[in-house]
């Protein structure tokens, strides 16, 4: 037996093994989640973007950002709309695409102009409205890197995404044009020129291979696709109706944080509005119903979501089930959470009935 001091250390300053103990479980993921969530709740705060820490707002239905322009109109508006998101953010994507730009892509625009009077800013604000079939449209973002001469007047915007490989890319992604050609006319307002060119950077996170493409503005492109895009979007917002699943790309459905909500899961749900947890439905993870729940404070967990995560029974309380059947009231922990739950008074009576949600009888 090793004999230790007060302090929990061996006599030679050795950790005994209950230090060791209370170490790896300080190392645990549930700690590394909360470390990270911590960091950027810190970060957010001592760079005036305290906003970022609660729910998102939802935007004016005439706001468009240029990173979501031709993207599934459905998607956005669950977005857009704080739904719950079914998948956990891609921090890891996220925080690479910050360090490759910041990192690498960065210096190597600044190397690529040293010798001449030009210069690298890390992006510039665009804010201007364009006119189409539904109104006044606004659009506002920033871009990424810009090449600019010593006035700081834009030469050359670059736009620059991540891919797992850029092997198979052989042409810009429609999307990342439109987001392109909204910078081009962002900046030609903001500087009173015509700007026409750009550059999209793709860069791959496994070998980090780059695959850079020269777009220049399309008046035709802009115009009947990207503006009419954005017009129709913002009728879609206007009228409260749900756009259709409709994305640019078959791929795009795999990847949706909403692709259940929508109808594109194996559960039993469709064309669903973008409020409320879903009912039955487990598959959700425990930081977004966490940030949903804090956002919509007359909401509470589902039976499903309550068996999944006890701790935050208690906290949050959970909606009761009720059945159309027998008009019963039924406790969310008296049925089968999974699937579609029966009823057990009526199952009592040889009968069969599904519950609902008690909510949704309000």
């Amino acid at each position: 037996m090793v004999d230790t001091t007060s302090d929990g250390t061996s006599p030679k300053g050795q950790q005994s093994s209950c230090g060791i103990v209370e170490l790896v479980d300080r190392l645990s993921p549930h700690q590394f989640r909360e470390w990270y969530q911590n960091r950027k709740w810190r970060k957010n705060i001592e760079e005036g973007q305290a906003y970022f820490n609660g729910p998102g707002s939802v935007p004016a239905p005439e706001r468009h950002s240029p990173s979501q322009l031709l993207q599934c109109h459905r998607k956005l508006v669950y977005r857009q709309e704080n739904a719950p998101a079914e998948q956990p953010d891609p921090r890891g994507i996220f925080w690479f695409g910050t360090r490759f730009e910041e990192d690498l892509l960065f210096p190597f625009l600044n190397r690529a102009v040293t010798e001449s009077d030009m210069y690298v800013q890390n992006s510039i604000w665009i804010d201007f409205t364009v006119q189409s079939d539904e109104g006044e449209l606004r659009i506002k973002g920033a871009t990424d890197p810009v090449i600019v001469d010593s006035a700081a007047t834009p030469i050359l915007p670059t736009e620059v995404k991540t891919k797992s490989s850029v092997d198979n890319i052989s042409e810009p992604n429609r999307h990342h044009r439109a987001q392109v050609h909204a910078y081009l006319v962002g900046l030609s307002e903001k500087f009173d020129r015509d700007f026409t060119d750009a550059v999209l950077v793709y860069g791959g996170r496994e070998s980090l291979e780059l695959k850079t493409f020269h777009v220049e503005f399309d008046a035709e492109f802009w115009d009947e696709v990207v503006v009419d895009w954005a017009g129709q979007h913002t009728q879609y917002r206007a009228d409260g109706e749900l756009p259709p699943a409709d994305p640019e790309y078959d791929w795009e459905c795999r990847f949706c944080s909403y692709r259940t909500r929508c109808g594109k899961g194996d559960a039993n749900h469709r064309d669903m509005e973008p409020s409320g947890l879903l009912a039955g439905y487990g598959g959700y993870p425990r930081d977004a119903v966490v940030e949903y729940l804090e956002g919509n404070t007359n909401e509470s967990l589902t039976p499903t979501l309550a068996k999944k995560f006890p701790e935050l029974a208690e906290e949050y309380g959970v909606v009761n089930w009720y059945c159309q059947c027998c008009s019963s009231d039924i406790g969310w922990d008296e049925a089968e959470p999974e699937g579609s739950p029966i009823c057990p008074r009526c199952a009592d009576r040889d009968e069969i009935s599904s519950l609902s949600l008690a909510r949704e009888e309000l």
